[in-house]
C-alpha cells in the first residue's frame, strides 16, 4: 500500500509518496509525472517523516546528500539514468551529453533528457544538476526557476538563473 503526504518546501508544496520498499516520488504541483492514485494520506508514515526531515535539512543548508531508500519505477534505461544522476555531487552540474557518456550510451542524449524529465523523485535524485551542453539551464519538470534556486542553494552561481534564493526576489509563489 502506498502512503503519501504533502510537504511545504521553500519552492511550494510537494507531494511525497512512499511504500515499504522505499520512496516512490517527490513532486512539485506543476509536475505531470505524479500518478493519479497516490494511496493513503499518512503524514506519520516513518519514511515520509524521514524524507521531510532530510528535505528540511537540505533547504537549511545542513545536508548535501540524502540517505533514503528509493523505489521509483521505470524502464531499465530510465533507472540507469536516474542512478547516474545520483552520482552527480552536491554543488556540481553535468550536461546531458556527460550523463549519456556516464551510462555508456553517448548517442542517447535526447533519451537521457526524456528519462531525466521522468525522474519522479525531485531534488533527492538530483535531476536539477543537469544543464545544457552550452551551460544554459534547460528544462526541469518542476520549472526552470526552481532549478535555478536549487543550483544557487548548492552554491552554483549560474548567469542564466533568474531566481535568487538568498535575496528577496521570488518568481514562484509557494
Amino acid at each position: 500500500m502506498h502512503q503519501y503526504t504533502h510537504y511545504q518546501s521553500p519552492l511550494g508544496t510537494m507531494t511525497l509518496q512512499a511504500s515499504k520498499q522505499g520512496l516512490l516520488g517527490a513532486w512539485f504541483s506543476t509536475q505531470t509525472t505524479q500518478p493519479d492514485e497516490l494511496g493513503e494520506c499518512n503524514p506519520a508514515f516513518p519514511l515520509l517523516v524521514e524524507t521531510m526531515r532530510q528535505l528540511d535539512q537540505y533547504f537549511a543548508g545542513q545536508r548535501r546528500e540524502f540517505d533514503l531508500p528509493l523505489a521509483a519505477t521505470g524502464t531499465p534505461f530510465q533507472r540507469a539514468v536516474w542512478q547516474a544522476l545520483g552520482t552527480i555531487p552536491f554543488g556540481e552540474t553535468r550536461s546531458y551529453q556527460q550523463l549519456a557518456d556516464a551510462i555508456d550510451n553517448p548517442k542517447a542524449v535526447r533519451a537521457v533528457g526524456l528519462a531525466n524529465g521522468k525522474n519522479s523523485i525531485s531534488i533527492i535524485v538530483p535531476c536539477h544538476r543537469v544543464i545544457g551542453k552550452n551551460g544554459k539551464l534547460t528544462g526541469y519538470a518542476g520549472g526552470v526557476e526552481r532549478k535555478a534556486y536549487l543550483l544557487e542553494l548548492e552554491g552554483i552561481d549560474h548567469p542564466t538563473a533568474s531566481w535568487q534564493c538568498s535575496g528577496k526576489q521570488r518568481l514562484i509563489k509557494p
